[in-house]
């Protein structure tokens, strides 16, 4: 009697639940015994900058030649270009900044990053962590094309353009240049465009003063003025 007692108090055992996801034969969520996903490797193209080439064929020799460098790899070159607008109309509407944003990457062919202020000062109106402005940096050939675009067709379409400002090194063989409208690049819709930013240009390179700069953009067919 007193067995038939302690099987009954006994807690009954449940059933042994099944983890989520395993259902109908399938594998649970947590089960990484999965083979990871393999990314597609990207395919090479043999394109090769039209400026590029002349850099390699033309423009290293050019530059050996005037400034005589005793090794080629002490020729400048460009590294980097960036490019830069601020939009201050964003700190009451964020839409403006993401508008420019995109056309930003029409014109650079590359995504461009929305940048933030730093800081807050109550004179603007401005927070910190607000979006302000978008910039690009780009390099290798998407530079190189740009530059092209840049030289041969953005700057003659510039509204009584009469050359770059030769001045405007920065001492240590960077140039800055500053475009009012950026709808002069062709990728831009002017019919869909309904403000318009300035657009800041920077081309980066590895020359150690302003002179070999000067000499290294002007065989890029920089309009520098006279």
């Amino acid at each position: 009697m007193a067995d038939t007692q302690q099987q009954g108090n006994e807690p009954k055992k449940k059933p042994p639940q099944t983890p989520k996801g395993a259902k109908d034969g399938g594998a649970p969520k947590g089960d990484k015994s999965d083979t990871p996903k393999v990314k597609k490797p990207r395919e090479r193209s043999d394109y090769v900058a039209r400026l590029k080439t002349h850099f390699e064929q033309d423009v290293r020799e050019q530059l050996t030649k005037q400034f005589s460098y005793s090794n080629r790899m002490q020729v400048p070159k460009i590294t980097k270009v960036v490019l830069n607008m601020g939009i201050g109309e964003g700190v009451a509407d964020r839409k403006k900044v993401d508008n420019a944003a995109n056309d930003l990457s029409l014109i650079a062919g590359q995504k461009a990053v929305i940048t933030k202020s730093r800081k807050s000062i109550a004179t603007y109106k401005l927070r910190d962590g607000q979006a302000i402005g978008c910039k690009v940096t780009l390099r290798k050939t998407r530079m190189y094309d740009f530059i092209d675009r840049l030289v041969n067709i953005a700057l003659p379409r510039v509204r009584d353009f009469r050359g770059l400002n030769p001045k405007s090194f920065d001492g240590r063989g960077n140039y800055s240049l500053g475009i009012k409208e950026y709808t002069v690049f062709p990728e831009i819709d002017f019919d869909k465009v309904t403000d318009t930013w300035g657009l800041d240009i920077t081309v980066c390179t590895s020359a150690r003063n302003d002179e070999e700069a000067r000499a290294l953009l002007t065989a890029f067919n920089f309009p520098f003025r006279q």
